[in-house]
């Protein structure tokens, strides 16, 4: 552990780069924290989203995602209505419930950022999804059976594959299948 004082490098309206002792890091502005949801039916099928993303300059296979308190008219917003609310707008499904899973880390050696990871229950589908103004998400619903082969045709089209799909790769993974 370093006692040395953490200093701000650059800071930007959602991000902040610090540096503390050798080491540089990034971290999430404002207290601005991410949800990840784990939306699986009654059918076993997942929902995944597909969306460009800027660092990787191509889209990317992930789970559905947003984050927690960004605009500032929703101030301290609950992980988990952010979670509904994130999971309504990039899927068009809504649940049931949603249940709080924990607090995780992506990256811990370069990014502080956590997000919560919720599951969501009861899904109905209640709209066309695709993201807010700005976005341009893909849904997919896929069956966890048939998820490694999905994945490996997204990584064949170029895609990018979002760690988070782990969770639910992990089996095969194991089995080495």
């Amino acid at each position: 552990m370093t006692n040395e004082p953490e200093e701000i490098r650059w800071a930007g309206k959602f991000i902040t780069a610090r540096t503390r002792g050798k080491w540089e890091y990034v971290t999430r502005a404002r207290g601005i924290r991410a949800a990840v949801i784990l939306a699986i039916d009654d059918d076993d099928h997942v929902l995944l989203v597909e969306q460009y993303r800027v660092p990787l300059q191509r889209n990317c296979l992930e789970l559905p995602a947003g984050l927690i308190g960004d605009d500032d008219s929703i101030e301290g917003e609950d992980p988990l209505a952010a979670a509904a609310r994130e999971l309504e707008e990039e899927t068009g499904f809504s649940a049931d419930r949603i249940e709080n899973l924990g607090e995780f880390y992506s990256s811990p050696g370069m990014v502080s950022e956590s997000f919560t990871l919720v599951r969501a229950h009861g899904l109905a589908r209640t709209g066309p999804g695709g993201g807010t103004d700005g976005e341009d998400i893909t849904v997919h619903r896929v069956a966890l059976s048939h998820l490694p082969q999905f994945v490996q045709m997204a990584r064949a089209r170029g895609l990018g594959i979002d760690v988070r799909l782990l969770m639910l790769l992990a089996p095969q993974l194991l089995r080495g299948d």
